[in-house]
């Protein structure tokens, strides 16, 4: 496949990433981050943020099914993994938890259970590795990532 169109594709995924709600504009900061010194900062703090939401959620299920349910603990618990979603610029994960978090304001077991399931991170999982793939294409193909901006324009950096 010719540079110019991985480039391309690599560009409509991540604007189908941002439609779809899947992220936020904090994963174009995230990507900001990453240089030619480690390019694969990005790879690595959302793998990072994937295990830990793992083990965030094993502990949230835990949590809710004890007989009497300690709604601080959960608050504790969601609140990390929506700081982390939100730090990475997993939106739907992050919305996920304000949502868990309101049904515990209430203390609402039924409510915070129904959450549990939107605010994993495996949809997440799947469609960046994707992401990783196109980028690395591009670089061994000689070429630059291009960055794309809020308003989705695609800048070549060639």
């Amino acid at each position: 496949m010719e540079l110019v169109q991985i480039q391309r594709r690599l560009v409509d995924y991540t604007k189908s990433l941002f439609m779809e709600g899947f992220l936020d504009a904090q994963f174009l900061q995230l990507q900001q981050l990453q240089d030619d010194s480690n390019p694969d900062f990005v790879f690595e703090v959302v793998s990072l943020f994937f295990e830990d939401s793992e083990k965030l959620l094993n502990e949230l299920t835990i949590a809710l099914d004890q007989p009497n349910v300690d709604f601080k603990k959960l608050d504790s618990h969601v609140h990390q993994l929506k700081g982390s979603s939100s730090s990475i610029g997993a939106q739907r994960v992050k919305n996920a938890c304000i949502a868990f978090r309101n049904y515990c304001d209430v203390q609402n077991i039924e409510g915070s259970s129904k959450q549990v399931p939107n605010m994993s991170a495996t949809s997440e999982a799947r469609v960046l590795p994707c992401e990783e793939q196109l980028e690395q294409q591009i670089m061994a193909s000689g070429g630059s990532v291009p960055t794309i901006e809020l308003d989705f324009d695609l800048e070549f950096d060639e």
